[in-house]
């Protein structure tokens, strides 16, 4: 019996499995997954998810996933320095207008006079991970408003549930959080919004990312990131472009990919369109961010010394902005 084209393109499909979070972030990978973008690329994609950056980055090198989309944490580049991972393309950024990740205040410190994102010096602010991308994020803060990062207490949690438990329960004064993470604390009363990370310091906060073995594999890559562009520059045209203040519309053309992102993301789509994530249409990556991410990870021992940025990027594939 003849085998089907369908059955055909299955079995010589390229395998792969994705590193990845449940977070608007990463809406690219899920457009191109369920409007099936890999599998015309000939990919058998499956995606794992994590609760945490660093996670995926440790899976990427040990071979548990083939490619990592997530945020730079200091825990990715020292993997990156000692050569187990490189970046290949760019993914989220934190850019002004478009709400992502946040400093949030605890009802108790709100009351106390805890309001803008400058007055978190000498506070106690949760974040998951010591050189996390909320840890980097607050870095960034501390040298906007001239403040010492020694005076704040960050306490790292581990995880994004933690930190918002901590957070309703009083644990802490404030916790930098991801949009989707914090609505339901901010529509339960559980705590206050002091302001959004890509209004106060834009910076290139995702990368998609592969090990030495998976950049081995050109074609698998090449398929990879050009299924990944097609999702890019949809999500970037239909739901990017038509944000207002903040959020993006739910119309004929939006909600399509907005039901995609709410599935993968197990959020209602009403809330999906306050948390879509600033990402490049060409999947470019800020080159020069990434570089001061590194020196600054360096600077405060988070990330070994003795590498650049020029060392974890596979500049065949990266497209520097």
């Amino acid at each position: 019996m003849a085998m089907s084209l369908n059955a055909a393109v299955a079995q010589t499909a390229l395998k792969a499995k994705v590193g990845v979070l449940r977070l608007s972030s990463s809406a690219p990978v899920f457009i191109a997954q369920d409007k099936g973008y890999f599998k015309q690329a000939g990919l058998d994609i499956e995606l794992k998810f994590f609760d945490a950056a660093q996670p995926i980055a440790v899976a990427t090198t040990s071979g548990d996933v083939d490619f990592g989309v997530t945020a730079f944490t200091a825990g990715l580049y020292n993997l990156a320095g000692k050569g187990t991972l490189k970046v290949i393309g760019g993914m989220s950024r934190e850019k002004a207008g478009y709400p992502l990740i946040g400093y949030f205040a605890s009802n108790n410190a709100w009351a106390a006079g805890l309001k803008t994102p400058k007055d978190l010096a000498g506070k106690r602010v949760a974040v998951t991970q010591v050189g996390s991308s909320f840890h980097y994020s607050l870095g960034l803060l501390a040298d906007k408003y001239g403040f010492k990062l020694s005076e704040v207490k960050v306490l790292p949690l581990q995880s994004l549930s933690n930190a918002a438990a901590a957070l309703k329960g009083e644990t802490v004064d404030a916790a930098l959080l991801p949009v989707s993470t914090a609505r339901k604390l901010m529509d339960d009363g559980g705590a206050k919004l002091l302001g959004w990370v890509g209004d106060e310091t834009p910076w290139q906060l995702g990368a998609v990312f592969a090990s030495p073995k998976t950049l081995a594999d050109r074609a698998l890559v090449t398929k990879f990131l050009g299924a990944l562009a097609r999702a890019d520059r949809e999500y970037h045209d239909v739901i990017l472009a038509a944000m207002k203040d903040g959020t993006a519309p739910i119309d004929d053309k939006t909600k399509p990919l907005l039901e995609i992102i709410a599935k993968y993301t197990n959020l209602p789509v009403e809330q999906v369109v306050g948390n879509c994530a600033y990402i490049d249409r060409d999947g470019k990556l800020d080159v020069k961010n990434v570089a001061n991410q590194i020196d600054w990870l360096q600077q405060q021992g988070f990330v070994d010394k003795g590498f650049s940025v020029d060392a974890i990027i596979a500049s065949d594939y990266v497209k520097p902005d």
